[in-house]
């Protein structure tokens, strides 16, 4: 299915001149043009708005930023989990969209390879399909840190356990919420966004201060 410039616009709830623009920097598909005066957009072009939409306004990402992800790396609008959990890859790697190699990783952390395989192992560190990403080193240097200090990494084998558990549901609800109904398929994509990104660390993280307070309620009585 292909749309003209309002029908287009009215689908993606964007302007004529962003429209435009997106075609001009790459991040839209040049229309078709079948005949003269008649410019046609390909389906994909209204999800590929959305998905720009969804990580300007809750990732605050700059164009900039935009055109790196779609330069590098192939979306398939189609529907399918895969395409939500490729983005959701990119989302989390950070913001500089700097890659590592294992040497150039280890080298600046001054890490053994023995070390990097340990954390693999346990399920604490990644290596993405680009490599290590500036999030990798992050977590790399919270693990370290939280080694020196002595830190019982039986906290940490709980995260892993529950996460792959986690996982699993998500992959099952995600698969089953998109399955059906192609006309509502950029609100699910963004549910599961928001289920994920938001929803799933707020849940933890309140469990964890409401605990906090129920055991300082308890020692002061």
């Amino acid at each position: 299915m292909a749309y003209k410039m309002k029908e287009l616009m009215a689908l993606s709830d964007e302007s004529k001149s962003t429209i435009l623009y997106y075609v001009k920097e790459g991040l839209l598909p040049e229309p078709s043009k079948p005949k003269p005066n008649v410019h046609l957009y390909d389906e994909s072009c209204v999800q590929i708005l959305k998905f720009i939409k969804y990580l300007q306004h809750n990732f605050s990402y700059s164009i900039a930023e935009i055109q790196s992800i779609f330069k590098d790396n192939t979306f398939d609008f189609d529907g399918s989990f895969e395409m939500m959990v490729r983005s959701l890859e990119l989302i989390s790697g950070g913001r500089d969209n700097q890659w590592y190699t294992q040497k150039e990783f280890l080298t600046l952390l001054s890490m053994s390879e023995k070390k990097l395989t340990s954390y693999q192992k346990k399920g604490y560190l990644f290596e993405r399909a680009k490599g290590f990403s500036s999030k990798e080193i992050e977590i790399a240097e919270i693990l370290e840190r939280a080694e020196a200090l002595g830190l019982d990494f039986s906290l940490l084998d709980a995260y892993v356990t529950d996460a792959k558990v986690l996982a699993e549901k998500e992959n099952e609800v995600g698969s089953d919420l998109l399955l059906n109904d192609e006309e509502s398929h950029n609100a699910r994509y963004e549910l599961l966004f928001d289920l994920i990104l938001t929803l799933k660390p707020y849940i933890f993280n309140m469990h964890t201060v409401q605990t906090h307070q129920k055991h300082i309620t308890k020692d002061a009585s």
